[in-house]
């Protein structure tokens, strides 16, 4: 029997009925090893209608699908100042969770969270689907092979037009603004370049700039030191950026296409240039949000509490550095 045959279904609850949820159910149903099994929310009637739109046999108050021993692990697809308390309301329950990234605006908050999943023993994951599938295995082995020599610098940046500005993207008080929301996206990249290349992973911090829209962060940037590789990274929720991530080695030059993907696919595309050489590589692409579930359902079934494409470490140095680079927005 294999791996894959003797893992059983992981009975998924999706903790916060709004759009990324949905997605995340459309993930859910192309994963190898997950199903959803029922859906919390802070209304009992919002929960109930998700369940009935997506096929969920049980549905409920936060607290009541927690308390179910039918429930093996979380979804939380909640704002982002809520959730931290999801997270450990449902580790402490005896759930595996997948968190919507940030795991918590915060750095302290997310200590918390992996303090208590270490102390009761259960898997958490913050859900950067980036991280996952073969366009990311593939950026991780040149980063860390030596053949296009030494990674030197990375840009990239994450940005779209909102239109309107109003809704959790512009409210202050759930966590709004671009460097939260998609910000994390290109930080989280520079993090796994510098560990698969035997970087220090804390950065040290060049500048930060922004823009405050509505009493958030409506654009910004930042240049950050990971030893010797430079990563300059950019956001926005009003105004759209390019979606090409570019790698500069010692001798040579990675082009990323389409770095963040979608929802539903992951990147397909690198291309390497050595002078006037170009090699394109092709990669197959898998769908990531459903790739991050079956990622937690590996660590269930093999008594592990950390996924090795997104670790812990990982999580804790993104944390510092969105809650230094926000303060600083903020503060202007």
């Amino acid at each position: 029997m294999t791996q894959a045959q003797s893992i059983p279904k992981t009975r998924w609850a999706v903790l916060g009925p709004g759009q990324i949820s949905r997605d995340f159910v459309v993930g859910l149903r192309a994963s190898e090893h997950g199903m959803l099994h029922a859906v919390g929310s802070s209304s009992a009637e919002r929960a109930a209608a998700f369940a009935s739109e997506h096929g969920a046999a049980a549905s409920g108050t936060y607290d009541e699908i927690l308390a179910r021993d039918d429930v093996d692990a979380v979804y939380v697809g909640t704002v982002h100042t809520t959730h931290a308390d999801l997270a450990i309301r449902a580790l402490e329950a005896g759930k595996a969770v997948l968190c919507e990234k940030p795991a918590s605006p915060t750095l302290a908050e997310v200590e918390r969270i992996l303090e208590t999943a270490e102390r009761v023993q259960r898997p958490f994951l913050e859900a950067f689907k980036t991280r996952f599938g073969p366009f990311a295995d593939t950026l991780r082995e040149l980063a860390a092979g030596g053949e296009l020599g030494a990674p030197q610098r990375f840009e990239g940046a994450f940005g779209f037009d909102a239109v309107i500005h109003q809704g959790r993207l512009f409210d202050p008080e759930v966590g709004g603004g671009a460097i939260l929301d998609v910000g994390c996206y290109p930080l989280s990249l520079a993090i796994d370049l510098a560990a698969a290349a035997g970087r220090p992973i804390d950065p040290e911090y060049r500048r930060f700039d922004a823009e405050l829209v509505a009493g958030v962060d409506g654009t910004a940037s930042a240049e950050l030191t990971f030893g010797d590789l430079t990563a300059v990274i950019a956001t926005s929720i009003i105004e759209n950026l390019s979606d090409t991530g570019v790698l500069t080695f010692a001798d040579a030059e990675v082009v990323l296409p389409n770095v963040w993907g979608s929802r539903t696919e992951s990147p397909s595309q690198l291309i390497v240039r050595r002078g006037a050489d170009e090699r394109v590589i092709e990669v197959p692409v898998v769908q990531p949000m459903g790739a991050e579930a079956d990622a937690v359902s590996f660590a269930l079934a093999e008594g592990r509490v950390e996924v090795p494409q997104m670790p812990w470490a990982h999580t804790r140095a993104a944390a510092r550095v969105l809650a230094d680079w926000r303060g600083a927005a903020l503060a202007g």
